[in-house]
């Protein structure tokens, strides 16, 4: 897919073979989903989510030998800039930041010689960190699964690639098969940063109700909301919502929220025990709008093959 001739510059800046990211989810971007990434010719980022030093170590370990990335939360690493210090200890190829002030880490991953990825969601966000020295950004539609803000991907992602002058853009949310690559390239992006769809995999993290659930479910299922930060006590900052499968929590809890706010205590109690047993009627199914194409749950490697067919959109 990066063919020689082309010069794919996500290709060239990761070395590798398919300028295809793994989005780095919270809790679902394991090391082993990483590095069936990595090995299938792309770039597989470890989601460091809101930061927990034993869950990366382990992670790190479960990767292997394997080339990887991470990714972090930025209003959450600004809590515990020293994370930061402990992924670029690991030699890692890139560094993604979303959804925060990206300046004061930029810097200090670039000089340890790994690349910085910033994600973004509207214009001037593109602006603020292709002049803060991003090497590749990545624009962010409403599509996506998980946390997000309000733009659509078709109207953001050329926005992005004017704002973002020679930094290569890749897309992400609702990126599912090989025609959401094909209807990227025609806006300029130079690959892609995908999420749900290495959600449904054998090498994901999560419960298998989890991926049952959006192998079953369509985008017309799915809501943005706030309800489920509020069950997990994530005080998240606006814009962002997140996008997540409607179930029986959010039929109770969303365009409630004041009543919500009431029982929060029993709920962010209840929460953690609903996660461990898989009631995906309870805890949030965080899903992007191209479930309606996801079909079955198979390997890493198998989906990834999907994507890489001729001609190259690239």
């Amino acid at each position: 897919m990066c063919p020689a001739a082309t010069k794919n510059p996500v290709c060239e800046l990761l070395d590798i073979d398919h300028p295809l990211i793994l989005a780095p989810m919270a809790l679902t971007s394991g090391g082993a989903l990483a590095k069936a990434v990595t090995e299938a010719g792309g770039l597989g980022l470890i989601g460091g989510g809101y930061g927990d030093a034993n869950w990366l170590e382990t992670e790190f370990v479960n990767a292997g030998n394997a080339r990887f990335g991470v990714g972090f939360i930025t209003w959450s690493l600004a809590k515990q800039p020293e994370l930061l210090d402990l992924a670029l200890s690991r030699n890692p190829v890139a560094i993604m930041l979303s959804f925060g002030d990206a300046a004061p880490f930029i810097a200090k991953i670039k000089e340890s010689g790994a690349k910085a990825i910033c994600q973004v969601q509207t214009r001037k966000q593109a602006e603020e960190v292709a002049a803060l020295g991003a090497d590749i950004i990545v624009a962010q539609g409403t599509e996506a699964g998980g946390h997000g803000a309000a733009r659509g991907l078709a109207s953001l992602l050329p926005s992005v690639v004017d704002a973002a002058g020679d930094i290569p853009v890749l897309a992400a949310g609702g990126i599912t098969e090989y025609r959401d690559l094909v209807a990227a390239a025609s806006l300029g992006a130079k690959g892609a940063l995908i999420g749900t769809r290495f959600f449904a995999s054998d090498e994901a993290l999560g419960h298998p109700n989890v991926k049952t659930r959006i192998v079953e479910s369509t985008a017309d299922d799915t809501v943005r909301t706030t309800v489920f930060d509020v069950a997990r006590n994530l005080d998240w900052p606006a814009p962002y919502t997140v996008r997540a499968i409607n179930n029986g929590f959010t039929q109770k809890w969303h365009g409630n929220e004041g009543a919500l706010e009431t029982q929060k205590e029993e709920i962010i109690a209840a929460y953690p025990g609903a996660v461990a047993s898989g009631d995906v009627d309870y805890m949030g199914v965080f899903a992007g709008e191209g479930i309606d194409r996801i079909k079955e749950i198979k390997s890493a490697k198998d989906i990834f093959a999907d994507f890489i067919k001729s001609p190259s959109p690239w």
